[in-house]
């Protein structure tokens, strides 16, 4: 007898439909075909196990099956619930009439209790697409299902509710709209930039980057604010989209840190490696290639604290997605792409004391290694960071003054106003920030006026800057010009965006 059932496989932030075929005959073997990794050839004693505890059996029988396509690796023990089911069906304990219309997934206990597994977003997205009724899951993940609008989902506990499903016995739909998904907002209120005392230019450079999605870095000694402003900047940052809410959530469920709190990311991700991750936890990778940090920082903020101690490859693997938007994990059998459109925001000692041109505390460094320090940091990457920012310490003043700090709500609602001039600008392009803009568009966007000209013209020879630090200048430029609602860009605006290149390579040692 031939049952089959339905079930998903992950390639990269996306699901793939495979088809489980259980196939009994006279015998008594159990064949498991589809390539299929260690994982799921174990499937056999958890299913067996799991049956006998529910006061069931396996058929007597040889069974095989056959997880399809057969050129998809399947990994991870997901498919238990589906290979249950079919095996179950074809010894006659509950009927495959409806198997067609619901994709089923989750892990087995040997007590017959279901497992939470991760993908499952994508997975519902996979099955709305191709036509499937609802899906089973265990109930720890219903939840994350159920944002998917058309799709009726059943959270389950154990193998025992899903044979009752099964026999007609109704079952509890998971239900939940968009709205109760994005309900809850904190905007990151545990850190305010109220919090911030003195800092203003510190607080307008991160306020420009947060309103055209800029890379930033943050230059100063030790104690002078630097990760405590670094960590406010997803604060001022507008709200995800929805559609930006379900790419990042999907990123996040197939790295399996979606929780079941029954909703979609709201909160825009902010992600902050150790100086100690390897390249692969940086850009994604491994056997069955999964999401590194900048792509869990997608549509986010990811930030590099003391960047200098990073590993150079480390930095390195940045430089191409910091221009593509996205990163590709080649291996032999497939190819995977991961969307990585976050910005960069790192922070760093001057030298390896913290205390080069310090204007109080001398620097003990020995001659050499304040450019060797700096030097750890490429000039391709550093081409990379649009704004340059020097952090000095706080005076005793400014460190007393408590009141009339503007708010992270604020200043968000100026970065809001200049965001939607954006999207109205780019609304016919994929892209979305100042950030982004191609050449094409700096040509037709960023048109500057003769004295606005020759004012770039000079300092890039003056501080011989490449041309891509020449574009984003210009890129920077318009944003401070849409932070001011001005259709043009004045010479002020790109004054203002040359400072952020004062600390170029050629000048650091200064």
């Amino acid at each position: 007898m031939l049952v089959k059932t339905y079930g998903c496989a992950l390639q990269g932030v996306d699901a793939i439909g495979i088809t489980i075929e259980v196939n009994t005959e006279n015998g008594y073997k159990f064949y498991l075909v589809g390539l299929p990794d260690n994982a799921v050839k174990e499937s056999q004693r958890r299913i067996e196990a799991a049956l006998r505890n529910i006061g069931l059996r396996m058929p007597g029988k040889k069974i095989t099956v056959n997880l399809a396509p057969a050129d998809i690796r399947k990994e991870g023990s997901a498919y238990d619930l589906g290979i249950a089911m079919a095996i179950l069906a074809t010894a006659g304990h509950v009927s495959p009439e409806r198997f067609d219309q619901f994709l089923m997934m989750g892990e087995l206990s040997l007590d017959g209790s279901l497992q939470s597994l991760r993908g499952v977003l994508p997975m519902a997205i996979r099955a709305k697409k191709d036509g499937f009724k609802g899906m089973i899951l265990p109930m720890k993940n219903a939840w994350e299902a159920a944002v998917v609008e058309g799709l009726e989902v059943y959270g389950v506990n154990n193998l025992s509710e899903v044979l009752d499903f099964f026999s007609g016995k109704p079952l509890a739909q998971v239900r939940s709209t968009i709205n109760e998904f994005s309900a809850s907002r904190t905007h990151g209120e545990e850190f305010d930039f109220s919090d911030v005392n003195g800092q203003q230019a510190i607080k307008r450079a991160l306020e420009i980057a947060a309103s055209g999605g800029h890379n930033a870095i943050l230059i100063g000694p030790p104690g002078a604010g630097k990760t405590m402003l670094a960590k406010r900047i997803s604060g001022i940052l507008p709200s995800l989209s929805l559609e930006e809410a379900l790419e990042t959530t999907k990123i996040h469920s197939v790295a399996g840190l979606v929780g079941n709190h029954g909703r979609l990311m709201s909160n825009r991700p902010f992600r902050s490696p150790h100086h100690t991750v390897s390249d692969v936890a940086l850009v994604g990778g491994g056997g069955n290639p999964q999401p590194g940090e900048i792509s869990l920082a997608h549509n986010g903020v990811l930030f590099l604290d003391e960047l200098p101690e990073f590993q150079r490859s480390v930095l390195e693997v940045l430089r191409q997605p910091l221009e593509d938007r996205k990163i590709t994990i080649s291996r032999a059998r497939s190819t995977v792409e991961f969307p990585a459109n976050f910005m960069l925001v790192a922070s760093m000692n001057p030298c390896p004391c913290g205390y080069h041109n310090h204007p109080t505390k001398r620097c003990v460094c020995p001659p050499g290694n304040v450019q060797r320090y700096l030097n750890r940091i490429s000039g391709p990457l550093l081409d990379r960071i649009d704004l340059h920012v020097e952090v000095t310490p706080v005076s005793i003043k400014d460190l007393g003054h408590r009141n009339g700090n503007e708010t992270s709500e604020t200043i968000r609602a100026r970065v809001k106003t200049s965001r939607e001039i954006q999207r109205k600008r780019f609304a016919t392009s994929d892209v979305g920030t100042n950030a982004m803009m191609t050449r094409k568009m700096l040509n037709r966007y960023c048109r500057l006026n003769e004295h606005s000209n020759a004012l770039l013209k000079n300092a890039v020879e003056r501080l011989g800057l490449s041309a891509r630090a020449y574009d984003r200048i210009l890129k920077v430029s318009r944003t401070i010009a849409d932070l001011e609602v001005s259709k043009e860009i004045e010479s002020h605006h790109i004054a203002e965006a040359i400072q952020y290149r004062s600390l170029d390579r050629q000048n650091w040692s200064s």
